[in-house]
């Protein structure tokens, strides 16, 4: 069976590559924009079937996997910056606090009508940064093209005090789902979930227990 990864984004890639399955990537053809009617984690859901659905429709027989990350800070969705003067105030208003980090993640099939849509939420503490911590990070120009300005697999760890919940989901892809989904529409996992879990065997994971 045809698994087709309907993203652009290379940390999925890199996550769902640790099932030692094959696929494809083809870029979702749908555009992301906010609905001030959803809350942040619907939202998350809904651009994740957005994104599976766009590819899903041209690839009927394929199994289609859409994902989407949003922050939420006190009911307030952050999605992308457009550039480093708007990372620097969502970094800002992150500074010190707690934040949800909430992915959504879509399967569709449509020669058999298979429509899954779920959402995973972890939390995440950044640390009360000085000054001079938040230009370096800047500086670093990591925060573009990630949700809430920062990426916990790169540089961005060094601003996060704790995690609660799963660090995949907060990269970009809530793995051990995705895993137990695909196990469920009988795709055979070349690396078991459980063990790739256990070593936690990308970027700085094992960091964040």
């Amino acid at each position: 069976m045809n698994l087709i990864l309907a993203s652009t984004s290379p940390r999925r890639r890199e996550l769902l590559t640790l099932l030692e399955i094959p696929f494809d990537i083809i870029p979702p053809t749908c555009e992301e924009i906010s609905s001030p009617d959803l809350a942040p984690s619907d939202q998350a859901k809904q651009f994740a079937v957005d994104k599976a659905e766009s590819i899903a429709l041209q690839h009927p027989q394929s199994l289609v996997l859409g994902s989407d990350t949003v922050i939420e800070i006190d009911g307030v969705l952050l999605g992308k910056p457009k550039d480093l003067r708007e990372a620097e105030t969502m970094l800002r208003q992150l500074h010190g606090c707690c934040h949800q980090v909430h992915t959504g993640l879509a399967l569709i099939q449509k020669t058999t009508g298979l429509s899954f849509a779920l959402v995973e939420t972890a939390n995440v503490w950044i640390t009360a940064f000085g000054e001079n911590e938040l230009a370096d990070y800047l500086a670093t120009e990591e925060s573009l093209g990630k949700a809430g300005a920062y990426s916990i697999q790169g540089e961005g760890a060094k601003l996060i005090e704790k995690i609660e919940g799963d660090y995949p989901t907060i990269v970009g892809l809530p793995l051990w789902k995705v895993g137990k989904l695909l196990m469920e529409q009988r795709v055979t996992l070349g690396n078991s979930i459980e063990e790739i879990y256990r070593l936690r065997p990308y970027a700085n994971w094992k960091d964040f227990i």
